[in-house]
């Protein structure tokens, strides 16, 4: 079976995930939806180096590895900031957050 055989639609759903993802960026207010969107983008690069590994070899898998290592701390940390926004606010809207002004 031929390795490109697969390429092109991989790439596609990779690039409706990601583009699904980014709306959901610019979109939504809720710091969790926020969260969510981003975790699909990276899953959508995970699904385009995946995808790639198959022609190029194993520099694609060593490359989902490590993204997939970023997104667990990423998840956690993004989970923790959450909480403690959520305990602190009683509120995940992004619209009523500004903890950060003096």
């Amino acid at each position: 079976m031929e390795p490109t055989r697969f390429l092109g639609p991989s790439l596609a759903l990779s690039a409706i995930l990601f583009t699904l993802g980014v709306a959901g960026v610019l979109l939504r207010r809720n710091a969790i939806i926020l969260f969510m969107c981003v975790e699909l983008m990276l899953n959508a690069v995970n699904l385009t180096f995946v995808a790639l590994a198959q022609v190029y070899g194993v520099e694609g898998w060593v490359m989902v590895f490590f993204v997939m290592t970023v997104a667990a701390a990423e998840a956690a940390v993004g989970l923790a900031i959450i909480l403690a926004i959520f305990r602190h606010r009683q509120s995940v809207d992004l619209a009523n957050i500004n903890l950060l002004q003096g």
